[in-house]
């Protein structure tokens, strides 16, 4: 175990040290390269930034508005039905738009049931499982101008019912 966890802090510095090493044996100019990275991702940060702004006030308008609420009502029988644990339905809805709401929400599930609970477990693993879809595609094809998404959409919520899915099985396995 302590063989892991020097490893661990030792990824990083030893990343850093072989990219340096790397590019000194090439001669490559490495702060020019470095400048010119960090201008262009100064660029990124300011072309993506009205969506962020849009994301963030719609996360907060869901959670203030008491519409999150009210699509959880909705689906609250249709989950009691299947089994899907009924607090961790507002995470779920949150985890497709904000990963940092829905951390709050992780943290508060945390506060009343433990991290030790089947929900606690639940959760994690579903967190784990699972993308913010609609920040993630958002960003991404904003940052490349994509305005066709094809099936992006699409697959990305198939793929977090299927994590979400897997998630609620592996755990109902693995602790009841």
């Amino acid at each position: 175990m302590k063989l892991i966890n020097f490893l661990s802090d030792m990824i990083m510095p030893l990343v850093v040290a072989y990219i340096l090493f790397y590019g000194i044996s090439k001669k490559i100019k490495i702060y020019d390269c470095f400048v010119e990275g960090a201008q262009k991702g100064f660029k990124t940060v300011l072309e993506i930034m009205p969506t962020l702004i849009g994301l963030m006030t719609a996360v907060g308008v869901m959670q203030k508005s008491g519409l999150l609420d009210l699509v959880c009502a909705a689906v609250r029988p249709a989950c009691a039905l299947i089994g899907f644990p009924a607090e961790a339905v507002p995470l779920t809805f949150m985890r497709l738009v904000s990963s940092s709401a829905a951390t709050g929400l992780l943290l508060d599930i945390f506060k009343q049931y433990s991290p030790d609970s089947f929900i606690g477990r639940f959760v994690s693993v579903m967190m784990c499982c699972t993308e913010t879809v609609f920040y993630t595609i958002s960003i991404y094809f904003m940052s490349i101008k994509a305005t066709k998404t094809r099936y992006t959409l699409a697959g990305a919520l198939a793929a977090n019912i299927a994590g979400t899915a897997a998630s609620l099985i592996i755990c109902r396995l693995c602790w009841g």
